[in-house]
C-alpha cells in the first residue's frame, strides 16, 4: 500500500520532533515584527520562544505516534496524530522536529522529514519550511501527518505540540502534548537491517520450525473470510549474512511476489536453490486449509532444518490468503549466540506485513498492482478505513500467528563458552560412512518419511509407523534391513508425560563381552536428550550392563565361537513370524575335534496386530464438481492406499462425500385452472363476460413469470328495445320474475328432481374494485330422497362479473 509522496528533506541529522506553536501563534507578535524577521533558519526557534498565553498541564489535548513506541527505526515512517477529546477542538497548531537539548535555531537541529497526508488539513510552514501547520485555521479535532526517522546514529528525538484555540495557546515541555521517541537499539526485535555479528560457535546445529496460525474470526473478526482463508506452504531456508530472502524496506523478489499474491513457493524455492554456496538447508512445510483448526485436530506444521558457523541465519514466509500480498515470517533470524553457542529456543509472535506489490486494502480486494513496486513494510491499523485491521485509535494489529524455533540436536565439537543444560549432541555419522569396526556399510537410505496418523484416535496406546527406501545396496550379500519403523502412539491432546519426564536418546549397541570364553560383562549406554522442564533433576540411569557368557565350556574339546549376532528382521511385517541370529566358529577344538556349537538360532517374534498398523494414504484428492447445475447436491473426494497390502486391512475411508449448495433453481409460476366464464355484464346489446384464474407459486430466482390471470370475451343476449314503454314492460315482468324465483328459493320444495336444495347464499365480494372482477354464490343440497332415481343431485355454483369498469 502506498504512502504520500516524500515532501522536501530535512537535514539528516538525529532528531527531537517538537510540536511546536502554530501558525496561529502569529497572534503573540506584531506584524512590524513578523515583517523585520527574515525566513531564515533562525525563526523556528523564535516560534519555540514567543511570548503567548501559555497553559501547562492541559490534558484533553494529546499527541500520538502511532503504535505508541518509545523508540524509532532509522529511516521507518511513522503516523503522528494530534487530537482533542470532544468537545475540545483547536484552529490551529504547529509541528516541528528538533534533536534533543537543541533550540532549534539551526538546520541541523533538526530532524527527520515529514510528509502531508492532508493538503486541505496541513502545509509546511512559509518561514520554517521543516514545521507543519494548518492550511486554513478553523475548528478541528484531529490532524495528521507522516514522519520518516532519522538515519542511523542521530539518538533520541522529542515531539512538542502546540495548538491555538481562540487566543489561548496549550504549549507543553513535557504531558499530552510531547512524545520523546530514542534509536531503536540494533538488538531490538523485529528489525531486519540490524548489523549482524560474525557467528562463533563451533559444529552445527539441528532446529524444528513449528508455525501456530491463530487467525481466525473469533481474533479477527472483521471481514474474515469464512471460505477460502489458509496459510500458504512455508518457504525459507538457513543461509549466510550474505543472502537477503527478504526484510523490511526491501523490494520483493519475484519469488516473494509469488508468495505474497499466489502463495506459489516455486519461485522462491528456485531463488533459494540458486544461492547454494549461501543457503545449508531449504526450508519447507505444508499448507494449512483453513487457516485455523484446533491442535486436536491438525497438528501444527513444522520442518526441520540446520545451521553452522557461516550459514547461521534462518528466514521464512508464508502468505495469508486470502490477502493483495500479506504475508507473516521472520527475517534473518540469528541462532548463533554471542557466547559462541546455539539458541536453544525462539518465540515470537507474528503479525502481517505487505510486500509492496498490490494496493489492494480488504482481504478479498480485485488485483491491484502497486506501480511502481513499494518496499516491504508491516501494516498497520490506520492504514485505511476499509482494512480488516483498522482502528482509528491507532492501536497495535493483534498477533495472527506464532513460530517456535526449537533446538533438537548438535553435532561436532562444540566451543560454547557458557555451559549448555540440553545435552543433544549426536554422533555426526552417516549410513555411507564406516562402523565401528572400519567396514564400509552397504546400505544406503532415503531419509525417512514423516511418522503416519496414530492408529488409536482415542488416549488408548497405538502404533504409528515411518518408512525409507534403499537407495543402494553395495553388497549384495548382506541384507539392507529396517525400511519400516513402529512407535507407540496415543490419540491426539493425550499425553502420557508430564513436566518432570526426562527425554532419552535410544540405548547404543552393547559392548564385546569382556572375555572370550566363560562368563564376562557387557555394557550399553544412553543420553539425556531434554533435561525436564520442571527443573528437576533426571533420574534415569544412562548405563547399564549385564552379564554375558561366551562358549561356555573352556576345555580343549570345546570351540571358541564369536558373540551372537544381532537378531535379523522379522519374517513378518505384522502378526507371527520368525527372526534368526548367528554367530562364527573362531577357533576350532584344540584336541582336533569336530565343534560341535550350534551357529545359529532361530526363534518367534511377534509383530503389531495386523489391522493395528496404520494405514498409509495419499492426500485427498480435490473435491469434485457438484453433481447438480443448481440448488442442493453432493460431491465427492478420493484418496489412495499407499501401505502395502502384506500390512494387512485397511479401515480407513477412501472416499467422503458432502453436501454442495448452487445458486437456487429457477421456479417458474405457478396458476389455478380457468374458472367458468361470469354471465354477460349487460341484459340487452353488447356485453363482456370474464373468467379468472388465481397464482399459486410466484417466480423466483429467474424464473417464468406469470401470465395473465383474467379473460374477457363479447357476449350479446339481445337487442335492446327503445320503445319505453316496452322497455318499462319488460323491466316489470324481469322484476316480477325475479320475485316469483325468490319466493320458490325461499320455499322448501323441491328445487331439481330427487334433492330438496337450500337457498342460494348471498354474492360473494367482488374480487376487484376495479377492471373487471367476479363473485360468487352457492346453493347447496339440503336432503335427498332415497326413491329418487336421480344421481346427478349436486351442490350448485354460480358466478357473474363485477366492478367491470376501467381503474
Amino acid at each position: 500500500m502506498r504512502l504520500p509522496p516524500a515532501p522536501l528533506r530535512l537535514s539528516q541529522s538525529p532528531a527531537l520532533l517538537a510540536l511546536a506553536l502554530p501558525l496561529a501563534l502569529a497572534l503573540a507578535f506584531s506584524d512590524q515584527t513578523l515583517d523585520k524577521v527574515a525566513k531564515s533558519e533562525g525563526y523556528c526557534s523564535r516560534i519555540l520562544r514567543a511570548q503567548g498565553t501559555r497553559r501547562e498541564g492541559y490534558t484533553e489535548f494529546s499527541l500520538r505516534v502511532e503504535g505508541d513506541p518509545d523508540f524509532y527505526k532509522p529511516g521507518s515512517s511513522y503516523r503522528v496524530t494530534l487530537s482533542a477529546a470532544p468537545p475540545s477542538y483547536f484552529r490551529g497548531f504547529t509541528l516541528i522536529a528538533l534533536k534533543e537539548n537543541r533550540e532549534g535555531d539551526k538546520e541541523e537541529d533538526h530532524a527527520g522529514t515529514f510528509q502531508i497526508i492532508d493538503e486541505e488539513e496541513t502545509q509546511f510552514m512559509s518561514n520554517c519550511p521543516v514545521a507543519v501547520t494548518e492550511s486554513t485555521p478553523r475548528r478541528r479535532t484531529r490532524i495528521q501527518v507522516f514522519w520518516i526517522a532519522p538515519p542511523a546514529g542521530t539518538g533520541c528525538v522529542i515531539l512538542k505540540a502546540s495548538i491555538v484555540q481562540k487566543r489561548i495557546i496549550y504549549f507543553q515541555d513535557e504531558g499530552s502534548l510531547t512524545k520523546k521517541l530514542c534509536e531503536q537499539d540494533s538488538t531490538f526485535d523485529g528489525v531486519t537491517d540490524k548489523p549482524i555479528l560474525d557467528c562463533c560457535a563451533c559444529g552445527t546445529a539441528k532446529y524444528r520450525l513449528t508455525f501456530y496460525g491463530n487467525w481466525s474470526e473469533k481474533t479477527h473478526p472483521k471481514d474474515y473470510p469464512r471460505r477460502a482463508n489458509h496459510w500458504s506452504a512455508i518457504i525459507g531456508g538457513s543461509h549466510s549474512k550474505n543472502y537477503v530472502l527478504w526484510e523490511y524496506g526491501g523490494y520483493a523478489s519475484e519469488g516473494v511476489k509469488q508468495v505474497a499474491e499466489l502463495g506459489s513457493p516455486v519461485k522462491m524455492e528456485e531463488e533459494i536453490r540458486q544461492q547454494s554456496d549461501e543457503v545449508l538447508t531449504v526450508i519447507k512445510a505444508k499448507a494449512q486449509w483453513p487457516a485455523w483448526q484446533p491442535l486436536n485436530v491438525r497438528a501444527a506444521p513444522s520442518a526441520e532444518f540446520s545451521v553452522d558457523r557461516t550459514r547461521h541465519l534462518m528466514s521464512f514466509l508464508t502468505m495469508m490468503g486470502p490477502s493483495p500480498d500479506w504475508n507473516v515470517g521472520l527475517s534473518a533470524e540469528d541462532l548463533c549466540t554471542k557466547e559462541c553457542g546455539w539458541v536453544q529456543k525462539v518465540v515470537q509472535d507474528l503479525i502481517p506485513w505487505d510486500a509492496g506489490t498490490d494496493s489492494g486494502v480488504t482481504y478479498e480486494s480485485p488485483n491491484k498492482p502497486t506501480i511502481p513496486q513499494e518496499k516491504i513494510r508491516p501494516l498497520t491499523s490506520l492504514d485505511h478505513p476499509q482494512s480488516p485491521f483498522y482502528d482509528p485509535e491507532g492501536g497495535s494489529i493483534t498477533q495472527v500467528a506464532r513460530v517456535v524455533i526449537e533446538r533438537i540436536a548438535r553435532k561436532g565439537e562444540q566451543c560454547n563458552i557458557v555451559p549448555d543444560n540440553v545435552d543433544d549432541i549426536v554422533a555426526d555419522l552417516a549410513p555411507e560412512e564406516k562402523d565401528e569396526d572400519g567396514t564400509i556399510i552397504p546400505c544406503i537410505y532415503s531419509n525417512w518419511s514423516p511418522w503416519s496418523a496414530c492408529s488409536s484416535s482415542t488416549c488408548d496406546k497405538g502404533k504409528r509407523m515411518r518408512q525409507r527406501m534403499l537407495k543402494a545396496q553395495l553388497d549384495l550379500s548382506v541384507p539392507c534391513p529396517d525400511t519400516q519403523d513402529f512407535q507407540p502412539c496415543m490419540g491426539p491432546g493425550c499425553s502420557d508425560e508430564d513436566g518432570s519426564t526426562c527425554t532419552m536418546s535410544e540405548w547404543i549397541t552393547w559392548s564385546p563381552c569382556s572375555i572370550s570364553c566363560g562368563m564376562g560383562m557387557r555394557s550399553r549406554e544412553r543420553y539425556v536428550k531434554q533435561f525436564p522442564e520442571d527443573g528437576s533433576v533426571c533420574t534415569l540411569p544412562t548405563e547399564e550392563t549385564e552379564k554375558c557368557t561366551v562358549n561356555e565350556e573352556c576345555s580343549p574339546s570345546s570351540c571358541l565361537m564369536t558373540e551372537w549376532g544381532e537378531w535379523d528382521e522379522c519374517s513378518a511385517t505384522c502378526g507371527m513370524g520368525m527372526k534368526k541370529r548367528h554367530r562364527m566358529v573362531k577357533m576350532s577344538p584344540a584336541d582336533g575335534s569336530m565343534c560341535k556349537a550350534e551357529t545359529s538360532q532361530v526363534e518367534k517374534c511377534m509383530m503389531p496386530e495386523c489391522h493395528t498398523i496404520p494405514c498409509l494414504l495419499s492426500p485427498w484428492s480435490e473435491w469434485s464438481d457438484c453433481s447438480v447445475t443448481c440448488g442442493k447436491g453432493m460431491r465427492t473426494r478420493q484418496r489412495m492406499l499407499k501401505s502395502l497390502a502384506e500390512l494387512g486391512d485397511c479401515n480407513e475411508e477412501l472416499e467422503q462425500v458432502e453436501k454442495c449448495m448452487l445458486p437456487e433453481c429457477p421456479i417458474d409460476c405457478e396458476l389455478t385452472e380457468w374458472s367458468q366464464w361470469s354471465e354477460c355484464n349487460k341484459s340487452c346489446g353488447k356485453g363482456h363476460m370474464i373468467r379468472t384464474r388465481m397464482i399459486q407459486m410466484e417466480p423466483q430466482f429467474g424464473g417464468a413469470p406469470c401470465p395473465e390471470t383474467i379473460q374477457r370475451k363479447k357476449c350479446r343476449i339481445r337487442k335492446c328495445i327503445r320503445n319505453p314503454s316496452i322497455q318499462k314492460l319488460r323491466w316489470r315482468e324481469a322484476r316480477e320474475s325475479r320475485r316469483s324465483e325468490q319466493l320458490r328459493e325461499e320455499s322448501d320444495g323441491e328445487q331439481f328432481p330427487g334433492c330438496r336444495m337450500r337457498p342460494w347464499t348471498a354474492w360473494s365480494e367482488c374480487t376487484k374494485l376495479c377492471g373487471g372482477g367476479i363473485q360468487e354464490r352457492y346453493m347447496t343440497v339440503k336432503k335427498r330422497f332415497k326413491s329418487s332415481q336421480f344421481t346427478s343431485c349436486k351442490d350448485k355454483k354460480e358466478i357473474r362479473a363485477c366492478n367491470v369498469h376501467p381503474c
